[in-house]
């Protein structure tokens, strides 16, 4: 747990470490570079790369993963590099572990636990703490030996009272119960942290049209919520530079405004430690109206990339939105051909250049049309006293004719069907008194009422 006490440095900051990834029928992994991945997310993690290995294996050995000769054959090549660490690809379990370190005589951490400690350094928020120390837990819970010994003995001092088995207890029973008690308290903060979200997410959502941006990591996310929001918010060539999600008020020109969130990057088979305890962090992705889902379209897996954001999306709980796609940096794209074939597998999708700014203004108009929704020419009908809602009327919706009566304004305007419903939802006072959009004035809500035309 030392990772956890360090917000700025990894527990494996600079050591050389050795690659390892046994390839099972069915894996998710690049067949030209398996590696890949687990390469970025080590360098990361501050680890020199000085070697790497590969297997090819119909299911994995039950003792050390990769088999007896592998291991040995591992350790043999950790001696000759000096190399500290040993990092698998796969998820190990901790008798698997345990035997591979008596083999190779060194560090042996798995997929789980080096994405758990690049979470742990780069947490910066409370919030995003408590939920790398609960993943971390949930991680360690089945691994621990003896992990927590500095701790007291006995669970609350002396022994006595219901449930105290007394000084004969055994340590790791101690530990296990003090671990136990640790999730616990973690789940209730981050519950109370959760529901205190929810609530402030759902508030901006009936106030604004909220627009989540998601994606794989180091796909240009930042970057392009720079570029839409002139945040400056921190962006960086690397995996899961930012953990924290970000929401600004993005302008879209034409009185129309959005709130833009930007949420953490997504990995291939990620931790479902971390999928359960950051799900607060990816609350603004449930709950917006629509999803840019970015895709680094150079990336020579970006396709699968996808994939993989769909089924997280899935995971947490996001699949009612509409999705657009949007292919970002296709300023680094070789050949016009490569930008064909991901329009004939995603002929939706939105090609830009969020870092040369290419592309920007049809994003923008994709994103005005969802706002404003299907439009219509109504005629309104409101108290001059509705000073918030003539207002919206008049900074969202096209207002064709005004007339006055009394204390009373009548309105042609043409709005978007979601601005007319979020209208609605503040509460306004206002009648419909003619228009164009029939089906609209049947499903009106109690309250408004309609006059013949």
């Amino acid at each position: 747990m030392e990772s956890m006490q360090r917000a700025g440095q990894l527990s494996v900051d600079q050591e050389k470490g050795i690659l390892v990834a046994c390839l099972l029928p069915g894996h998710q992994s690049d067949p030209q570079d398996p590696l890949s991945e687990l390469r970025s997310l080590a360098e990361t993690a501050g680890v020199v790369v000085v070697d790497e290995m590969l297997q090819h294996r119909h299911q994995p050995d039950a003792t050390t993963f990769i088999g007896s000769g592998k291991a040995r054959e591992l350790a043999s090549m950790a001696k000759l590099h000096e190399a500290e660490v040993v990092i698998f690809d796969n998820d190990l379990s901790p008798s698997q572990i345990g035997r591979l370190e008596e083999t190779i005589e060194k560090k042996v951490i798995d997929r789980s636990e080096l994405i758990l400690d690049i979470f742990a350094a780069r947490a910066r928020t409370y919030e995003a703490r408590l939920q790398v120390e609960l993943a971390q837990l949930e991680y360690t819970y089945p691994r621990l030996r003896a992990m927590w010994s500095h701790l007291e003995r006995i669970v609350g001092g002396s022994p006595g009272g219901v449930g105290t088995r007394g000084p004969g207890e055994q340590q790791l029973e101690i530990d296990r119960r003090i671990v136990q008690r640790r999730k616990a308290e973690l789940r209730r903060e981050i519950a109370d942290i959760q529901a205190r979200k929810s609530r402030e997410v759902e508030q901006r959502n009936t106030d604004f049209f909220t627009v989540g941006l998601v994606g794989y990591t180091n796909v240009g996310k930042s970057t392009l919520f720079n570029t839409l929001t002139d945040a400056r918010a921190y962006a960086d060539d690397k995996l899961f530079a930012t953990l924290s999600t970000r929401t600004r008020r993005w302008d879209l020109g034409g009185g129309d405004q959005v709130m833009l969130s930007d949420t953490v990057g997504f990995v291939r088979d990620l931790p479902h430690h971390l999928v359960a305890s950051f799900k607060a962090t990816l609350e603004e992705a449930v709950h917006s109206d629509v999803l840019l889902v970015v895709l680094d379209a150079a990336h020579p897996r970006a396709m699968q990339q996808y994939e993989t954001v769909v089924r997280v999306l899935e995971e947490i709980g996001a699949s009612r939105q509409q999705r657009l796609v949007v292919l970002n940096k296709i300023d680094a794209l070789e050949h016009n051909a490569d930008l064909l074939a991901f329009e004939s597998m995603l002929p939706d999708a939105l090609p830009l250049s969020a870092r040369r700014g290419l592309g920007i203004e049809a994003l923008v108009e994709r994103v005005r049309s969802a706002a404003r929704g299907r439009l219509c020419e109504l005629e309104l009908e409101l108290d001059m006293a509705e000073g918030k809602s003539l207002h919206y009327l008049e900074s969202r919706a096209e207002v064709l004719d005004r007339q006055y009566d009394g204390d009373r304004v009548r309105m042609k305007v043409r709005i978007g069907k979601r601005l007319l419903e979020q209208l609605r939802a503040m509460g306004a006072g206002l009648r419909i008194v003619g228009g164009a959009d029939r089906d609209l004035a049947r499903t009106q809500p109690p309250g408004w009422g309609r006059e013949p035309t």
